[in-house]
């Protein structure tokens, strides 16, 4: 019994020092991307780009479809979704590997300002350092602003903006509710999900981001009876 209980306790030091290891090293990641270029000017460079939406500019429906299928809590949460990531733990507990991160909008805007997209432990930390900061300084509508025109969406096209003008050559205030639900998916793997590169993959997509909306209140089950009849 007592070997059993000094080898837990080697278990729960070694786990902490482990720990204490990646967070130093994803708040060192963190400190020297702020360091590098500030959170303040970092956002202005952002709005200054040529094909930047404002949030009043985009379809209330494409912004409903993106929360719903990207981070239902959105805006509940204070950055962090620990329900996401207590779920994100248990399935790659299972499958054995990272297929799931549990980011919420907020750190996925984190990553997309100054971090890359390797799934590694430091960058976690660092989004969530940062993620403070974000949740800190910008209201929600401005988190979600920026995070729709720093994502990618396939086809060298970053942001909503240059998306929208790319795939329907419309402005995004001009797109249907069709096309909103279309591009809402795309940012999860722009690689498989681009219209133009796996237009079956996308379809799939887009009728997940539908479920999404229909099961968190922002599409009526008519509307997605309708949408769905569209899509091939």
């Amino acid at each position: 019994m007592k070997f059993i209980k000094k080898l837990l306790l080697l278990m729960l030091l070694v786990i902490l020092v482990i720990g204490a290891f990646y967070t130093y090293r994803g708040y060192s990641l963190y400190k020297n991307a702020v360091e590098s270029v500030a959170l303040e000017t970092k956002v202005e460079s952002i709005r200054q780009e040529k094909d930047y939406v404002v949030i009043d500019n985009l379809p209330k429906e494409y912004l409903d479809a993106v929360v719903s299928v990207e981070d239902h809590r959105f805006y509940t949460h204070k950055g962090i979704d620990y329900i996401a990531v207590i779920r994100a733990i248990v399935n790659n507990i299972k499958e054995k590997e990272l297929v799931e991160g549990g980011s919420t909008i907020t750190q996925q805007l984190a990553k997309n300002m100054y971090f890359t997209q390797k799934k590694e432990l430091e960058r976690k930390i660092a989004e969530m350092f940062l993620t403070v900061d974000l949740e800190n300084e910008y209201k929600k509508e401005e988190i979600l602003e920026l995070y729709v025109n720093t994502s990618y969406f396939g086809d060298g096209y970053y942001g909503i903006g240059q998306a929208s003008k790319g795939y329907f050559n419309k402005k995004p205030i001009n797109m249907t509710l069709y096309e909103s639900t279309l591009l809402a998916g795309v940012p999860n793997a722009p690689s498989i999900y681009a219209p133009t590169k796996n237009p079956d993959l996308a379809s799939k997509r887009q009728k997940i981001v539908i479920q999404k909306m229909v099961e968190y209140g922002t599409l009526s089950k008519d509307e997605a009876d309708e949408l769905l009849k569209k899509i091939k």
